[in-house]
């Protein structure tokens, strides 16, 4: 028998889903030649130390900068399980949910825990970012986290409960892109919510840093 998950994931990334096909109706997509990967951080700096609200992110393949040793640290252990995904491409974007991604994102698992990253392709305005942010909290057993550094323009904290575990985003808009980060546990009783928020803080700070433009 499967271990019981938080109920947030599946149904916010389908929700959010059905937001990124209307994006894509309204945008026409440039597209030119592939830049240059770039190198893994060596390090990032605290999420609350960032000037997020001046920072860009660029809506494009980002995972390869993501240090492993970052990884690691999120997830308490190494990897045993990971997949990257981009844009166009059919993947798994969360338990249950398979669709044609419209976003560049990758997951990382261990012992129970799942650390998740992605970006949405199409651009993003002041105005959607302000439903998507609204929209995160709208599962049940979902709810702003007080006291989160901030993440972004019109960016959110969202801890969703339900079982045994749970799951802590940060979602955001930075220049025009829509930069979402979590940390999952699954099978075992949720720290202190002090605990969940810094686990997730620490890990979006680093998502955020491989992101940037």
């Amino acid at each position: 028998m499967p271990l019981p998950r938080a109920p947030s994931v599946a149904p916010l990334t389908g929700l959010l889903t059905g937001l990124l096909a209307g994006l894509l109706a309204l945008t026409t997509a440039c597209e030119g030649d592939a830049p240059e990967p770039r190198p893994p951080l060596d390090s990032a700096a605290p999420l609350a130390e960032l000037a997020t609200d001046t920072m860009t992110v660029a809506r494009e393949d980002f995972c390869a900068r993501v240090a492993p040793a970052a990884v690691e640290e999120a997830l308490g252990a190494a990897p045993a399980d990971e997949h990257a995904w981009a844009n166009g491409e059919r993947a798994t974007l969360a338990p249950g949910l398979t669709d044609v991604a419209h976003e560049y994102g990758c997951r990382w698992s261990a012992d129970g825990t799942t650390v998740r990253a992605w970006v949405f392709a199409p651009p993003v305005t002041a105005g959607q970012a302000e439903y998507l942010r609204r929209a995160a909290t709208r599962p049940e057993g979902c709810a702003p986290v007080t006291g989160a550094p901030r993440f972004g323009s019109r960016g959110v904290a969202v801890r969703c409960s339900g079982g045994a575990g749970g799951v802590t985003a940060f979602h955001g808009l930075f220049g025009d892109a829509w930069l979402s980060c979590s940390v999952e546990t699954s099978g075992a009783e949720p720290g202190p919510p002090g605990e969940a928020l810094d686990r997730a803080s620490g890990w979006c700070a680093t998502v955020l840093q491989a992101a940037a433009a």
